[in-house]
């Protein structure tokens, strides 16, 4: 698809001076194009996918999922009301908007009681929590298979390790607990991807559905195995993307053994977030400065590229040594040399060519001039739905980029925005 746009300098400097530095940059055609993929891969009978709006939840993308027919997995009460906002319909029947926790909290089960939307269940204290609270209707319960793969620790959502979802040795427990009370449970999950690769995602979904089949008859209400999402994205190569024919054989095969296993009609979902979101937006940053530190006993010297844009708008090569495509776009670029990207914040760790054990790794790029650009690629999944406030800086606008030019989809955050959250109520 590329993503050229992003390095449009004539684009970049009339959105710059509307709105300044750093942005997130959000491709419609590319995000289309992915849902695309995603919708081909669902479109057979009882297959279904949802979103997960974790990753990206601007008000742009959740209407192209919405038009798409792609559903929504939520992880909180507001991502549920975002969703609504959206256009979502709300409701358990059918249950477009998924609301999965591994614990309540702020409104999550005030939503639930008003919008009745399928509460998808992290851990076995939550159901006894609705039981006690008198909900009536139908729920889910989110599954920790014991296996699973992440592309650092981090990401790994199964295991011994992974605090989400409920042990095998408690699901049948739970089936009892269920049994005579007004709540049925009609959805099993899991999450089991964010591998790097399409074949450890397929051999994991593989060993998933072996695993589900296993347990179908313990869940006489069952409408539903969701089988999660990690579709791998390559952020190192430019349009590199995952063939999921292979995918979409295995989950028709998938549904038609829990169909037979159950003797009913089970639907089969999945729920990608970083595949769709990832490669449709950039954050877009300036660069401010270039200076060097020199060899001595305690290291090697670097020669660090300073801009504008820092963890506090994308985390992920901070948190976890995630690596980033860079492009440097200016008019009058110097030969490529090494160069260590830094942001503006007051810590150590604010750097974007950092490795996985969170050591500097620079980068080959062309030395820019003061006031030339830094895009940081594939920034769409977990950049701005990670974003903080740290040292009371305010989170970067959001540029949504379509066929008729640019569009503020999100305003920056100003210091009144912070100080208005701040007060002095005795309590």
């Amino acid at each position: 698809m590329g993503d050229k746009r992003f390095t449009d300098m004539d684009m970049l400097e009339r959105i710059t001076n509307q709105v300044g530095t750093p942005f997130f940059l959000y491709d419609a055609a590319i995000l289309r194009d992915r849902i695309d993929r995603i919708v081909a891969l669902t479109a057979s009978e009882g297959l279904q996918a949802r979103y997960a709006m974790k990753a990206l939840s601007v008000a742009p993308v959740l209407r192209e999922m919405k038009k798409a027919g792609i559903w929504i997995d939520a992880v909180s009460g507001n991502e549920v009301l975002r969703a609504k906002a959206s256009g979502y319909p709300m409701g358990a029947h059918p249950p477009e908007v998924l609301l999965t926790a591994d614990a309540f909290r702020d409104n999550a089960r005030e939503v639930l009681a008003s919008e009745s939307v399928l509460p998808n269940l992290g851990s076995p204290g939550q159901l006894h929590e609705l039981i006690e609270g008198g909900y009536r209707g139908p729920a889910g319960i989110r599954v920790n298979p014991g296996f699973g793969h992440g592309h650092v620790q981090a990401c790994d959502t199964g295991g011994p390790s992974s605090k989400h979802g409920v042990w095998p040795d408690d699901l049948p427990g739970l089936a009892a607990a269920a049994h005579g009370t007004d709540v049925s449970l009609v959805l099993l999950h899991a999450h089991v991807g964010s591998g790097p690769e399409i074949e450890e995602l397929e051999a994991n979904l593989k060993k998933l559905s072996d695993f589900f089949a296993q347990r179908i008859g313990l869940f006489p209400d069952l409408e539903a195995v969701n089988l999660g999402g990690g579709f791998p994205h390559d952020y190192r190569t430019a349009d590199a993307i995952a063939d999921l024919s292979g995918l979409g054989r295995l989950l028709r095969s998938a549904r038609a053994k829990f169909c037979e296993i159950a003797g009913r009609p089970i639907r089969v979902e999945v729920e990608p977030g970083r595949f769709l979101a990832a490669a449709c937006g950039a954050l877009v940053s300036r660069v401010t400065d270039r200076k060097q530190t020199r060899d001595n006993e305690k290291g090697k010297g670097h020669d660090f590229l300073m801009v504008d844009a820092g963890f506090c708008d994308l985390v992920r090569p901070a948190m976890y040594g995630a690596f980033h495509r860079i492009s440097v776009v200016g008019r009058d670029l110097g030969a490529s040399v090494p160069l260590a990207v830094a942001g503006p914040l007051c810590e150590s760790g604010d750097l974007f060519t950092r490795d996985a054990d969170e050591l500097i790794e620079p980068r080959m790029l062309p030395v820019p001039a003061t006031g030339d650009y830094l895009v940081l690629h594939d920034a769409g999944a977990y950049g701005a739905s990670m974003a903080s406030n740290y040292n009371s800086l305010g989170k970067a606008p959001q540029i949504w980029l379509d066929e008729g030019g640019p569009i503020l989809a999100q305003r920056r955050e100003t210091l009144a925005d912070i100080l208005a959250l701040e007060c002095h109520e005795p309590l």
